[in-house]
């Protein structure tokens, strides 16, 4: 029976973020959307059923995204962003109206930093040690990244020893097409880039590829059951 003793400290998740995540985990990654574009495509993917949206800081004037997304989405809705890079971000995010903080890789002190001003964040990991890691410092999920490099025999591996609260969520090169064996390891979400958004892109694609992953996941969901 797995207990408090499989992590390395008491574990207590964002609570929106989890109401969020348990509504809908898939998490769109908007890469190089533009501000004049953004509040279209947030609109698009939550009226297909996501609930959380993020925005790379490498896109254009990203902080600026975020705050016109959070002024747009409904309340139960979160809003944050990806490719987090410095401690010093993380305030940034947070004036601009984000909840969550995303990164490609396990730095605590980014982790650290935005749990202590009541924000949700997702880590990049690669290795149980990085994943234990980023659990000591407060991670909310663990972002199996690249998840192109470490396959589903990973997740299973790490499935055994990682508690099962603590949700799995692997990120890139995820299409609704192989999500199942993922699923089957135990994933328990995952991250979508461009399979689901590609900068330029109309609006009525990213309805498209957002209603093409959701019924791939209610497929899913309703075989586990």
């Amino acid at each position: 029976m797995q207990t408090e003793f499989d992590l390395p400290k008491p574990y207590h998740p964002h609570a929106r973020f989890m109401v969020a995540f348990d509504a809908c985990p898939l998490i769109a990654i908007l890469r190089g959307v533009t501000p004049g574009e953004v509040v279209a495509h947030g609109n698009a993917l939550y009226d297909a059923g996501f609930r959380i949206v993020e925005v790379p800081l490498n896109s254009p004037d990203p902080l600026s995204s975020i705050a016109a997304l959070r002024k747009a989405l409904p309340a139960d809705a979160i809003v944050g962003a990806g490719t987090v890079l410095r401690q010093a971000f993380v305030a940034d995010v947070a004036g601009a109206g984000g909840e969550l903080i995303v990164m490609p890789h396990g730095d605590t002190e980014i982790i650290r930093t935005a749990k202590e001003i009541g924000m949700a964040c997702a880590p990049g990991v690669a290795t149980p040690t990085e994943a234990f890691a980023a659990l000591a410092s407060g991670a909310d999920v663990l972002k199996l990244f690249p998840a192109e490099q470490l396959g589903a025999h990973v997740v299973k591996a790490w499935r055994a020893v990682i508690a099962k609260r603590v949700p799995l969520v692997p990120v890139g090169g995820v299409t609704p097409e192989n999500m199942g064996m993922q699923v089957a390891a135990g994933a328990n979400g995952f991250g979508l880039g461009s399979a689901l958004y590609r900068p330029g892109q109309d609006v009525e694609a990213t309805t498209a590829h957002a209603r093409a992953f959701i019924a791939a996941w209610r497929v899913l969901k309703e075989g586990a059951v």
